[in-house]
């Protein structure tokens, strides 16, 4: 008998069971009409055996044998060994008292179990096929049972399976899990309430319009990418490139923590970088002119060029934003990627976002705004099934998701907002993890509110709340954010200060109603 050729993994290896199989073929070839292997399905781990079973086809039980079997088939190979070959197949049959109904049905099941493993796509599937081997009752398994067990691979690769009382200590000692190790966000109560951006979770934060969702999701994406130091995916249908640009170096530039990084302390409005107007420097005024609001001015008959070059010499201020923005050009191994699509049905969000995992290694993703496929136009109630493929991806592939949802305008106070306020399908709470309602308070109610920065306490009653400050600037204002929605446990009310025109969010504090006294 031939040496065995390696192509198979061990676990799919049973030469005796071959062997038996073609040598009770020779002893009662009849037997072909009931008990053949198709040639798709002639998985052989010695190719003698295979020119051995081909013989009964086209010789010993070729009477017996649908054309339809034998046609596939090429004629087998034939050798002055052959015949000793058979007679060591029949003599082994034999010696074990093979039963064709027993044996049949063994290597049905392996030369299919062999045949997935050499075409499936990746090494998870095939690791799961030769679990099917190694099953308890695998003997017990119909052919239909695998060939059901087979055909669902795709489906069982996608699940997570463990032994839940295996590493219980080490998950108690070494605390480096899901549920504690996710990055940090820009914002110290939500990193507490959240545990973090974890891996396998998605959360969404719904505004009303025109409230600043995008320019908040840019302050995310900054904090994510230079200062957790990962890379990040956008994947935009409101906002293009060119406005989120703006917004991403109104954000680098404006955002203590990053100024930090790259060394330039600005205080520069979005409109200022897109107007690009810089002031001089006090000891450059009598070699410039500016206009009313100090701002260098551009000659009419001056090229952009031009005007640099003397930008470059009377302006601190214009040097200044280019290192800062001249920094965030380095900043390549924890790049903020993006993608504007403004239609696309819900395969073509998870193929964005596999493309990107795959290619990039990215793990964590923002989809602004979260809204029905364009097959779905209209039928809010099909968000749900966009909320949930983003929520099936992040749990299969351990990623995070995050999202923005349209918030309803409405008038329920800031305080008072629930689900019910959000502008589309309420379900989709359901399969989110974590969702936050964020909504401006009226500056006329200021008064009605107080916040406190103790993140401990215990019993509100012991905190030490404050009223809250006058806005220090004329676009600056205040935001509730109600946690809806956390699946790490507590979910506060937290207050927000901000000033979109430096795209500046500041967590505020813990937030409530201010309380009555006692009587």
């Amino acid at each position: 008998m031939a040496k065995e050729v390696v192509q198979y993994p061990p676990e799919l290896v049973d030469k005796e069971l071959e062997i038996a199989y073609c040598g009770l073929m020779h002893l009662n070839p009849k037997s072909i009409s009931r008990f053949y292997i198709e040639n798709h399905e002639c998985c052989f781990s010695v190719p003698n055996l295979l020119d051995i079973y081909k013989l009964v086809i086209f010789r010993e039980g070729q009477a017996y044998v649908a054309e339809a079997v034998k046609g596939p088939f090429s004629f087998p190979k034939v050798t002055d060994e052959t015949p000793k070959n058979i007679e060591i197949c029949k003599k082994y049959a034999l010696s074990i008292n093979a039963d064709i109904e027993v044996i049949y049905p063994k290597i049905k099941k392996l030369f299919m179990l062999k045949r997935a493993y050499m075409i499936a796509p990746t090494e998870l599937i095939q690791k799961k096929i030769l679990q099917i081997r190694s099953y308890a009752r695998y003997e017990e398994m119909t052919i239909e049972e695998i060939k059901s067990r087979i055909d669902n691979l795709d489906f069982l690769s996608s699940i997570k399976e463990s032994v839940m009382n295996e590493y219980v200590t080490g998950f108690l000692k070494t605390g480096q899990n899901n549920l504690t190790t996710g990055i940090s966000l820009p914002y110290p109560i939500l990193t507490k309430t959240f545990k973090g951006f974890r891996k396998g979770e998605t959360a969404a934060f719904a505004m009303p319009s025109n409230s600043g969702k995008s320019r908040f999701v840019v302050s995310l994406l900054c904090h994510i990418a230079f200062i957790e130091h990962k890379k990040v995916l956008l994947i935009s249908n409101e906002m293009t490139e060119d406005k989120m640009k703006l917004c991403l170096i109104t954000t680098i530039v404006n955002t203590p923590e990053i100024q930090e990084l790259h060394g330039q302390k600005l205080h520069k409005k979005e409109a200022e970088l897109l107007g690009f107007k810089f002031r001089p420097d006090q000891d450059k005024l009598d070699q410039v002119e500016v206009d009313k609001d100090g701002f260098i001015i551009q000659h009419e008959d001056e090229s952009r060029e031009d005007f640099i070059k003397r930008l470059e010499a009377t302006s601190q201020e214009y040097k200044s934003t280019c290192i800062a923005t001249d920094w965030v050009e380095t900043q390549m191994d924890n790049s903020i990627f993006m993608v504007y699509t403004s239609d696309h049905t819900n395969q073509e969000l998870r193929d964005i976002i596999m493309d990107y995992y795959y290619k990039e290694g990215i793990e964590y993703f923002f989809y602004d705004t979260l809204k029905t496929d364009i097959d779905n136009i209209g039928n809010v109630e099909e968000i749900k099934k966009t909320a949930t493929v983003l929520s099936t991806i992040a749990q299969k592939f351990e990623v995070f998701i995050g999202a923005t949802l349209q918030l309803a305008e409405s008038a329920t106070p800031p305080l008072s907002m629930n689900i019910n306020d959000i502008a589309t399908s309420r379900t989709v709470k359901e399969v989110l993890d974590n969702l936050c309602l964020i909504k401006e308070i009226n500056n006329s109610t200021y008064d009605q509110y107080e916040v406190t920065d103790e993140l401990d306490f215990d019993d509100e009653r012991e905190a030490r709340f404050r009223d809250f400050e006058k806005p220090k600037v004329f676009n600056e204002r205040y935001y509730a954010c109600v946690v809806d929605k956390n699946r790490a446990g507590a979910k506060p009310r937290v207050a927000f200060r901000l000033d979109l025109d430096y795209n500046h969010w500041e967590e505020y504090g813990y937030l409530r109603l201010k309380q009555k006294p006692l009587v």
